[in-house]
């Protein structure tokens, strides 16, 4: 099957790998011509501007858009939806508030025009592991457009089947799901990225306190000095806490356990914010996930070695790197 992708940044370049390792053909499209050349010396077919993409693109037309969240993500869905016809799919694969989902999806109905929101959830090395995708919008288009989701998918692995599950949807079990209407895909993923603040926050914690167990304010006697490095990996085997994020804590603490290589500086790209929005309006208590958010602003101002570790799984999963350090202003 043909996907085309706008926007070959850290995943939208990985995505369209993963398809054309297992059959799938692509147009590709970037305003960084060098990234479009790049893979088109992989075998996918260039585009030099949006309408030759389009053009490029077998009907009915599936054009994924994998870029930042906000202006520019509107802005290209806006001329995409110029330049396709009736039956066409476009596909918003970044994180999206799912409020502009709705909106979109309904806008775009009215032209004629399919809209599906894929909250992706992968990171850099979704090339190997495979993307688990949580999908908005008609579940026949959804359908049809399964053989591109199987192929994204990690599928079941090793994991061993869940009891009780007879019956239900198998994509699920693969590493997919569709989640419901326009907005139910970017909505689920907002929520699964506001837990992953708060079991990054747990563990970042978690390893402070160990390294600080040997301060001098405390008694002798109850003092440790701990290998939290050796203490990071022997909790991934056979403790009840085991993580992708505990694997990538373990990995940077075996290259460095002081971390000086991290300031602590931690950015948030919005998800976080959303999901405590969205337990305001439910009125649903959602203390770990808040206070989760809020040491990311504090992380701002004052660094601590949890941050530290918080840069190390970010830098790990999503290959975010934090912003340059600014000089020093104060007199």
């Amino acid at each position: 099957m043909q996907l085309g992708m706008i926007g070959l940044g850290r995943m939208g370049g990985n995505i369209v790998r993963r398809l054309m390792n297992n059959g799938h053909t692509a147009v590709v499209y970037d305003k960084d011509a060098r990234a479009v050349a790049g893979l088109a010396g992989e075998g996918a077919t260039g585009a030099d501007t949006l309408e030759d993409f389009v053009a490029k693109l077998d009907k009915p037309r599936t054009a994924w858009v994998m870029l930042p969240a906000g202006k520019i993500t509107e802005a290209t869905i806006e001329a995409l939806a110029k330049l396709m016809q009736p039956g066409d799919v476009i596909i918003d694969g970044g994180n999206t508030f799912w409020q502009d989902d709705v909106r979109r999806g309904a806008a775009l109905k009215a032209k004629g025009l399919h809209y599906l929101d894929v909250g992706t959830s992968g990171g850099v090395w979704g090339i190997e592991r495979g993307y688990c995708m949580m999908i908005g919008g008609d579940k026949a288009v959804v359908d049809r457009l399964d053989p591109i989701f199987k192929t994204l998918a990690p599928g079941v692995g090793d994991i061993p089947p869940t009891s009780g599950r007879e019956g239900r949807d198998p994509r699920v079990e693969q590493g997919y799901i569709h989640a419901g209407p326009s907005g139910a895909g970017h909505f689920v993923k907002m929520i699964h990225n506001g837990i992953e603040y708060g079991l990054m926050q747990a563990y970042a914690e978690g390893f402070d306190i160990l390294k600080n167990a040997n301060i001098e304010a405390l008694p002798p006697e109850h003092r440790f000095a701990f290998d939290i490095a050796d203490i990071a990996e022997v909790w991934r085997r056979g403790s009840v806490i085991p993580s992708w994020l505990l694997d990538l804590t373990s990995s940077a603490l075996a290259e460095n356990q002081t971390l000086e290589n991290y300031s602590g500086f931690v950015e948030d790209s919005g998800e976080g914010r959303w999901t405590v929005n969205a337990a305001i309006d439910e009125a649903v208590p959602a203390e770990v996930l808040t206070a989760a958010l809020y040491a990311r602003f504090r992380s701002r101002k004052d660094h601590t070695f949890a941050e530290k570790i918080l840069s190390a799984m970010r830098a790990g999963f999503g290959g975010h790197k934090e912003p340059p350090k600014k000089p020093d202003t104060k007199a």
